[in-house]
């Protein structure tokens, strides 16, 4: 038995005969000390829910209990790992709830009462797409407090980028005009079963109470989007397929037509969005 008294995750894949799908994008975290790691990075849990997105087998979500979470709600798309989860809701009666359902369909503000936060080792394949539904909604401040998670490496620093970096794009615009995003530590490939091919790492995201410079998410996402649609061109050419006169919206911000996206600030960004019609 381990300290929370229940068996080593190893012995509860073997139990349950479960094996990580990729085509669920399942890698399995086994040691708890990794896990309460991340837990911890979520900062104090005693006092608000958590939402776990793919818990699998438990290894995050027994960590979260372990460190005092007061409720968990799990959303686990894959059947095969109910019976497990359901072990460990036993051991702490009253605190975890799981919900058998695909993430991204979920209606979050009906879910959640009140605020929570976000940890979780996220399935590969839907990792971003689950990132920018969070943050990308009309409403904000948003239902969550916090976003502790679990990307591919590169990902990860997709999110941090800083203009005029190789990762610096849509994704990093997007995350960091909406939240104070942060890179926490990595995690080698040999921590998970199957081992991936890639090295991940901990973003920690903390929403903004204002987003500024003030604009509509809509027109940022369009205005990144034409901008970094054809990365290699000049903002001149990029940003046709939003303003019918780049040059001159560019030159009356005091921004020069003959930069490339990636020379932009966030601000900038937001300031083009703005102005988007």
């Amino acid at each position: 038995m381990t300290e929370d008294g229940l068996p080593p995750l190893r012995e509860v894949i073997a139990a349950h005969g479960l094996a990580a799908k990729k085509s669920l994008g399942q890698n399995f975290l086994f040691d708890l000390n990794l896990t309460r790691r991340i837990a911890r990075a979520a900062g104090d849990l005693r006092d608000c829910t958590v939402v776990e997105i793919g818990p699998g087998p438990g290894g995050l979500t027994r960590a979260l209990l372990m460190e005092g979470a007061k409720r968990v709600i799990a959303v686990e798309r894959d059947e095969r790992t109910l019976p497990a989860l359901a072990e460990i809701s036993a051991a702490y009666p009253g605190r975890l709830e799981v919900i058998s359902a695909d993430a991204l369909d979920v209606d979050w503000p009906k879910l959640i009462d009140g605020s929570a936060k976000i940890v979780a080792n996220l399935p590969y394949n839907v990792a971003t797409a689950l990132l920018l539904g969070w943050i990308g909604v009309d409403q904000w401040p948003p239902w969550f407090s916090s976003l502790t998670l679990m990307f591919q490496k590169e990902v990860a620093m997709r999110i941090v980028a800083k203009p005029g970096t190789e990762h610096y794009g849509r994704l990093s615009i997007i995350s960091q005009w909406r939240c104070v995003a942060t890179k926490l530590f990595d995690v080698n490939r040999s921590a998970f079963t199957p081992p991936p091919k890639i090295t991940s790492s901990i973003v920690h995201l903390v929403p903004r109470a204002v987003c500024e410079p003030v604009c509509d998410i809509r027109a940022l996402e369009r205005v990144t989007a034409a901008g970094f649609g054809q990365r290699r061109k000049m903002l001149r050419s990029s940003l046709k397929a939003v303003f019918d006169d780049p040059v001159a919206v560019l030159e009356s911000l005091g921004l020069d037509p003959q930069k490339r996206a990636e020379e932009l600030s966030v601000a900038d960004f937001a300031r083009l969005a703005q102005v988007t019609v």
